[in-house]
């Protein structure tokens, strides 16, 4: 089955965002790289964990879950099929793949597989 595993935030400033929800909700936000901010809420069973990124031009403001799938290949060929666009295409990063997409009604969704 694939589940939600997170969650991202973009911010055009990340900084002042991630001041906020440290300081309004006790976030415990890790130091940035490639211009997103490891964020982890809650404690022991209830941990959920997620980032703030610097939002891109087309996604600048706005939250998105992450979903884990077998393969973002397969998953995007079939989410075109069911009207899907395409946000960002396949990125390789150093222990996952990640892809973005908005689905027919508008709603942006983030994908994730692990290597």
């Amino acid at each position: 089955m694939n589940r939600v595993v997170g969650f991202e935030i973009s911010s055009r400033e990340p900084e002042l965002t991630t001041k906020f929800f440290e300081d309004v909700f006790g976030w415990d936000i890790g130091e940035p790289n490639y211009e997103y901010w490891p964020v982890v809420t809650g404690k022991g069973a209830n941990v959920v964990s997620g980032g703030i990124a610097k939002g891109p031009e087309d996604h600048p403001h706005g939250t998105r879950i992450r979903i884990e799938v077998d393969s973002i290949d397969e998953t995007l060929a079939i989410a075109k099929v069911k009207g899907a666009e395409v946000v960002r295409e396949k990125m390789e990063f150093d222990t996952f793949y990640l892809a973005y997409l908005k689905e027919p009604t508008g709603i942006d969704i983030g994908l994730i597989e692990q290597k």
